[in-house]
């Protein structure tokens, strides 16, 4: 007797969503693997040495976020992957504002002056200069908000996002690349 094919992951991400509590623990060990492809893309993208956080770790939190959060009308599993990168992005910018704000004297042990110096990574910096940027563009034209931190933070191809987003693939292109600009061109100007 044949076994029935496993549900896929948008499946298990309904069930999950209409409260079946197995869903999820059926629902990991499918997404695992990409879970941790997108968070060691985001570990690759920071300065060796800057790392507080590894790629497993960064996996779990997003998960414990992800099950201790509201409950997500998820769409599909590109949605789903979105959330999840949205989750990281949050968990590494969180994280390199807690380092900012020790340095600024949030933690307070005295350090000589020259310990201070490089006491927040620049690649930290960075981050939180991006972040920040990243929240006037979206404030600015959210569309090409969401399609920077698919494509940047969530690793996804233009054909993922415009999947998760309901658009053209030339226009996810097209909203990419005039993103990528303005960013660039903010960021330059503030002196990031």
């Amino acid at each position: 007797m044949a076994t029935p094919p496993a549900p896929d992951v948008t499946q298990l991400l309904l069930a999950w969503r209409q409260g079946d509590p197995d869903a999820l623990d059926r629902l990991l060990p499918r997404v695992y693997a990409a879970l941790r492809r997108l968070a060691h893309a985001r570990m690759r993208a920071e300065a060796s040495g800057c790392q507080t956080l590894q790629t497993t770790a960064l996996v779990h939190e997003a998960y414990v976020r992800l099950v201790d959060g509201t409950q997500v009308a998820w769409q599909n599993r590109v949605h789903f992957y979105a959330v999840c990168a949205r989750l990281m992005r949050r968990i590494l910018v969180d994280r390199a504002r807690a380092r900012r704000s020790r340095k600024r004297g949030g933690d307070v042990r005295q350090v000589p002056y020259g310990e201070w110096l490089g006491a927040v990574p620049a690649q930290e910096e960075a981050l939180l200069a991006l972040d920040e940027a990243l929240g006037r563009l979206s404030a600015s034209d959210p569309r090409k908000g969401q399609v920077v931190e698919l494509r940047y933070f969530g690793g996804l191809t233009v054909e993922e996002t415009a999947e998760a987003l309901s658009l053209s693939p030339e226009t996810v292109l097209r909203d990419w690349k005039v993103a990528r600009l303005w960013l660039r061109h903010e960021l330059t100007a503030r002196g990031a």
